[in-house]
């Protein structure tokens, strides 16, 4: 259906676009304005799409279809140089093997999902599992001990890339047979009439913080908690009568306990690959963008953010 579109399309009009005129882009692209003028008009007329108004000056001012078409392009620009990298780098024998870290945190489905999806692309590639907590995990990568982890956010390291993977709400569990079971939804109040239990904050020190924070935006001040390392710690301390907890929605529950959304917030809890921006396997970025789309229609469970700006770690923000 648009064969016609070529990926020189997508460059040449980005460029021009990016640089809001045809001299400009022509000589940054090292060919002549006569033949961008050309591959412009073949896009509009096979397409039907204008992307830009173009002044007497020869300057262009962009058409909100052009300013969706200049991040829409950057990607599919971006997903031809991975596969092409990741394609070279199987070719010449580059990945023998695959150090995967993941955070206890993290949803285990994430990790068989990349697993697998590695073995169809790699299958005589082997990944060596690490379980740790986000900390260590990042510090690891960092040194080169690991090639990529799945972890949740924030993550601070510069030298990182943070690819965001999935984002779930966060919701209370309590035991099912507790009074405030019976609601639909818990009041922030709720959580603070009773012992509260969390993961300890050196598990990921600055999603601890910040999730004080929403608490006491809320009215709940937390000054003593239990602490839990592991998941199944938490839901046993919770199911021992020490208190609530917050969890990532979707968390395999023991039978005596239920979980049950607080109103009034919107918090999430963000997963994501993390790898050094630098020198990591090739293969690595493809095998994130295709478990991507091989997850998309089961991950919006929450309202996904623009990317950050400035000099900080290309990521999403932990919470909502």
């Amino acid at each position: 259906m648009y064969d016609w579109a070529e990926y020189r399309h997508f460059r040449y009009l980005l460029e021009i676009l990016d640089l809001k005129g045809f001299r400009a882009a022509a000589e940054q692209l090292h060919t002549t304005q006569p033949n961008l003028s050309a591959h412009a008009r073949q896009f509009r007329e096979n397409s039907g799409l204008h992307l830009y108004r173009r002044s007497k000056s020869g300057r262009i001012s962009l058409t909100p279809t052009g300013v969706a078409f200049k991040l829409i392009a950057r990607g599919l620009l971006s997903a031809r140089d991975e596969a092409m990298a990741a394609l070279l780098a199987v070719e010449q024998g580059e990945v023998r093997t695959l150090r995967l870290g993941c955070s206890s945190q993290a949803d285990p489905i994430l990790f068989n999902a990349f697993f697998a999806m590695h073995r169809e692309l790699l299958p005589d590639c082997p990944i060596r599992p690490v379980h740790a907590d986000t900390a260590q995990l990042v510090e690891e990568i960092a040194s080169g001990d690991l090639d990529a982890a799945i972890v949740t956010l924030p993550v601070a390291d510069l030298s990182l890339r943070v690819d965001e993977i999935r984002r779930d709400r966060l919701v209370v569990c309590l035991r099912a047979d507790h009074s405030l079971a019976s609601k639909a939804a818990l009041q922030p109040a709720d959580l603070q009439q009773h012992p509260t239990v969390l993961y300890h904050p050196q598990r990921n020190a600055q999603a601890h913080s910040r999730l004080l924070e929403l608490l006491e935006e809320v009215g709940v001040k937390i000054e003593e908690y239990s602490r839990a390392s592991h998941p199944t710690e938490m839901q046993g301390l919770v199911k021992q009568g020490f208190g609530f907890a917050l969890i990532r929605e979707g968390t395999v529950l023991d039978a005596e306990l239920t979980t049950r959304p607080v109103a009034g917030v919107d918090w999430t809890v963000d997963t994501a690959f993390i790898y050094k921006k630098q020198g990591h396997p090739k293969t690595v970025p493809m095998l994130i963008r295709l478990l991507k789309g091989r997850l998309s229609p089961q991950t919006p469970k929450g309202k996904k953010p623009p990317l950050s700006a400035g000099k900080g770690p290309e990521q999403m923000s932990l919470l909502g």
